[in-house]
């Protein structure tokens, strides 16, 4: 059995860790950071200012040996677009900035006007694939996310996780496709 608690400050580069790995053949994050040393030097910058406003809410989980992670940002709380925007400008290679731009455009366009919880990350460590762990980290959540009675709502980057996702009560709202980009999936999950 999974045991899911909430991160500690003092966790949170543990937690962005086990995101690094989950992430490493990531379609779209890969995408951004080929070359294995930019990814690993930039993506934990990414990871900080698109999810870490939620280890200040408490809304970062991990399994109790760090299998898993999830990075969920509550009602009213947003990326930090400052670090985001430093992130980019910093490391993405210019033949695909303006595409990254269009695709930042389109992810702002997709997002529920109604409150919502947005699931930034969850990432689950490579050697435990196949354990149910993400599926323990959603569970988890969304017990918090359906006693609140609102919505949740996530991009996958991924086109493999869509039926994890989909097993969660979570709907594919529409393919976001940029150029030479990856698909991108926004998903809504409705209360319940």
């Amino acid at each position: 059995m999974t045991t899911i608690r909430t991160a500690q400050r003092s966790e949170r580069l543990r937690a962005m860790d086990v995101q690094v790995l989950a992430f490493a053949a990531d379609p779209v994050i890969r995408w951004l950071w080929p070359e294995p040393h930019d990814y690993l030097v930039h993506f934990p910058t990414l990871l900080e200012g698109f999810g870490g406003r939620g280890f200040d809410q408490g809304a970062v989980h991990v399994t109790d040996v760090f299998e898993g992670c999830a990075m969920w940002l509550p009602p009213g709380v947003s990326p930090d677009e400052e670090t985001l925007d430093t992130a980019v400008r910093a490391s993405v290679r210019p033949s695909i900035a303006s595409e990254l731009g269009d695709i930042f455009e389109e992810m702002a366009a997709s997002v529920p006007e109604t409150p919502h919880w947005h699931l930034a990350f969850i990432g689950v460590d490579p050697l435990a694939h196949g354990r149910g762990v993400g599926g323990a980290l959603l569970e988890h959540a969304l017990e918090r996310v359906d006693t609140d009675g609102g919505h949740a709502y996530l991009e996958s980057t991924n086109p493999r996780n869509i039926t994890l996702y989909q097993r969660h009560g979570f709907e594919v709202t529409r393919e976001i496709r940029v150029g030479s980009a990856p698909p991108l999936f926004p998903m809504v999950r409705a209360p319940r």
